[in-house]
C-alpha cells in the first residue's frame, strides 16, 4: 500500500466504492485497437489519469504498454478508439501536438544532449527565448534555474548534461517537460540506472509534481517501486486492459497473476539438475578488482552470484568471458586450461559464451534484423567455403524465434523495434545457437517484466537440465534464490559467501554482500 495516497485517489476509490463515475480525467483512452501488419498490438485498451495523482501502468513486454503510449503521446495513431484530454476528444497527429495539449513522455533512454549545458537542454528548440533569431541567453539560464529551483536540485547550468550522473540527466529531462507546460507525464522505466538513494530522490520529486497537480503515467517493471510511489494501477495483458484499481486494495502477488495469468509462485522452475562433472574451475583470479577467486561450477548447474555494485562480480564474467584481461590465476573448461587473458574470440571456440547486462549497446545491433543478429554471431554455422547461405541463417533464426518464443512479426524484424524482453530474448538465442558448456548471465532479467522473467528462469532451467553449466550474475536477492542451486556472494572483489540455494535467505546473503565471512 503506498504511504502517501493523493486525496484525489482516496475520493476516486470511495466514488468506485460507491459505484459513482469518477472525476474527469486529464487524459483518457478508450477503446483503443492498433494492428502492425496484421498483428494486434492493441485490443480495445483503455485508461485514465486524473490531475494530482501517479497512476502505474503495468503489464509483460509485448503487452501493449508502448503501443498505447505512443499513441496517447501522438507517435502513432490508433486505429479506432479516442483519447480525451480533460474530457475533451483529441487527435494527435504528432509529438508535438501531444506536446501542445501538455502530454510529454520521458523514455528510459533519455533524450538529452550530452555535449550542451544543463541549460540548453532544459530551455531545447521551441522553448529557448530569443529574439530576432538571437538566444537570450541570461534569460534562458534564469528561466532553467526556476525550473530545477522548482524541483529542488542543484544542478550547475553550465555543465554539459553528458557529465551528469543517470538521475541528474532524468531530473534535466523532467525539467524539459516542465518548461514544455507539461501537465500529463509520461515516465517509462526512469529507475533503471538509479541506485537507491536516486530512486527516493526522483519519488520526492514526482509526488511533489502530483501535489502540484500534474498526472503522472509511471511504467516499471519493479512492483515494489510501484507499490510504495503509485495511487492506482492499470494493468494490460495481450493488448487488452485487465484491470484497473488502487494500490491501496492491492497485493504484488495480485498484480502478478493479473499480469501473467498465473500465480507469483509459479516463477521459478524446479531445481535438482546439477551432475558431478565439473564444467568449469577458477583458482586464485585476480583482476582489477577481482582478489583471489576461486570456485568450481558443474555441469547443469545454476550457480547464482551476487553482492553490492562495484562488489567484482560483473568483472568477474567480464574476466571468465575473456572480454577483460586478469592478472593472475587460471580458468579451466571442461578439464582444459585457457590461456591467459583468451580473448573473447578463443573463450567461446573452449565454450564460454557471456550475455551482457547491457544489452542494447553490448548485446544486439539494434538497426539490424532477428535473424542478421543470430548470423553474425554463428558464422561457422551459417557460411560453407566463405559463403553464408540465406538457409541456414533462416532456419537458425527460426529455431531462436521458436525455442525463445521470441515476439515479433518475423526474423526480419528490427531488434530495436521488438520490446525489452525480447531484446534479451535475442541476445540468448545468439549465444544458444552455440551450444555453449557454460554459459554467463548479467543481470539476465533487468528491465523485463514477469512473465519474460518466468519464462527467462525456464529457459535458464531448460539448458542446465541439458548439460549446460550457467553462471548468472542478480542484484535481486530473492531472484537469486529462486533460480540458482548454488549462491556465491562478492564483496569487495572476493567470494565473502557461499551457500546452497535452497537454505538461503534474504538476511544471510545480505550480510555476506556487506562483508561478514562464513
Amino acid at each position: 500500500m503506498t504511504d502517501q495516497e493523493s486525496p484525489l485517489v482516496t475520493a476516486i476509490r470511495g466514488a468506485a466504492q460507491m459505484g459513482v463515475e469518477e472525476p474527469r480525467a486529464a487524459l483518457e483512452a478508450r477503446g483503443i485497437v492498433k494492428s502492425f501488419e496484421g498483428v494486434h498490438a492493441l485490443r480495445g485498451a483503455k485508461m485514465s489519469v486524473q490531475p494530482g495523482e501517479i497512476h502505474a501502468l503495468l503489464g509483460e513486454n509485448g503487452a501493449g504498454k508502448s503501443t498505447l503510449i505512443k499513441i496517447l503521446t501522438g507517435v502513432y495513431a490508433p486505429d479506432s478508439g479516442v483519447i480525451l484530454r480533460d474530457g475533451e476528444a483529441v487527435e494527435f497527429s504528432s509529438v508535438r501536438k501531444g506536446q501542445a495539449a501538455g502530454v510529454v513522455a520521458l523514455y528510459q533512454e533519455l533524450s538529452t544532449i550530452p555535449t550542451v549545458s544543463v541549460a540548453e537542454n532544459i530551455l531545447l528548440g521551441e522553448q529557448t527565448p530569443s529574439r530576432g533569431g538571437l538566444v537570450r541567453w541570461k534569460l534562458l539560464r534564469r528561466r532553467a534555474q526556476e525550473l530545477l529551483d522548482s524541483l529542488n536540485q542543484k544542478i550547475p547550468l553550465g555543465q554539459l548534461a553528458g557529465e551528469l550522473s543517470p538521475v541528474q540527466q532524468t531530473m534535466v529531462a523532467v525539467a524539459r517537460a516542465l518548461a514544455a507546460e507539461a501537465r500529463v507525464l509520461i515516465l517509462d522505466e526512469p529507475t533503471a540506472s538509479l541506485t537507491d538513494s536516486e530512486i527516493q530522490d526522483l519519488f520526492t520529486v514526482l509526488r511533489s509534481l502530483r501535489d502540484q497537480g500534474v498526472a503522472i503515467v509511471y511504467v516499471s517493471h519493479r512492483l515494489e517501486e510501484v507499490f510504495e510511489l503509485c495511487d492506482r494501477i492499470t494493468i494490460m495483458r495481450n493488448g487488452e486492459t485487465i484491470l484497473t484499481k488502487t494500490v491501496a486494495d492491492s497485493t504484488i502477488d495480485e498484480v502478478i497473476s493479473a499480469m501473467v495469468g498465473r500465480s507469483a509462485g509459479q516463477l521459478y522452475p524446479p531445481r535438482g539438475t546439477a551432475t558431478s562433472a565439473v564444467a568449469l574451475s577458477v583458482e586464485g583470479l585476480h583482476g582489477s578488482r577481482v582478489k583471489d577467486v576461486s570456485f568450481t561450477v558443474r555441469a547443469g548447474e545454476v550457480l547464482g552470484i551476487g553482492g553490492l555494485a562495484g562488489s567484482g562480480r560483473s568483472e568477474l564474467l567480464r574476466i571468465l568471458s575473456g572480454a577483460q584481461k586478469h592478472k593472475s590465476g587460471t580458468v579451466t573448461v571442461g578439464g582444459a586450461p585457457l590461456p591467459r587473458s583468451p580473448g573473447v574470440a578463443k573463450a567461446l571456440r573452449a565454450g564460454i559464451a557471456l550475455v551482457p547486462e547491457e544489452r542494447r549497446s553490448e548485446g544486439v545491433i539494434l538497426g539490424a534484423s532477428i535473424q542478421d543478429n543470430i548470423a553474425l554471431a554463428n558464422m561457422p554455422a551459417v557460411s560453407s567455403l566463405g559463403l553464408v547461405s540465406g538457409g541456414r541463417i533462416a532456419d537458425i533464426a527460426n529455431r531462436g524465434m521458436r525455442d525463445l518464443q521470441i515476439k515479433a512479426r518475423n526474423p526480419r524484424q528490427h531488434v530495436g523495434e521488438l520490446s525489452g524482453g525480447n531484446q534479451q530474448k535475442v541476445v540468448l538465442a545468439k549465444m544458444l545457437a552455440r551450444r555453449p558448456k557454460v554459459l554467463l548471465m548479467d543481470e539476465p532479467t533487468r528491465g523485463i517484466d514477469v512473465g519474460t522473467k518466468a519464462e527467462i528462469y525456464r529457459l535458464i532451467r531448460d539448458l542446465a537440465r541439458e548439460g549446460t553449466a550457467v553462471i548468472a550474475v542478480s542484484s535481486e536477492l530473492p531472484e537469486l534464490i529462486g533460480m540458482s542451486d548454488r549462491i556465491l556472494i562478492m564483496h569487495e572483489g572476493g567470494i565473502s559467501g557461499e551457500v546452497a540455494a535452497e537454505v538461503a535467505d534474504d538476511e544471510l546473503l545480505l550480510s555476506y554482500c556487506y562483508g561478514k565471512s562464513e
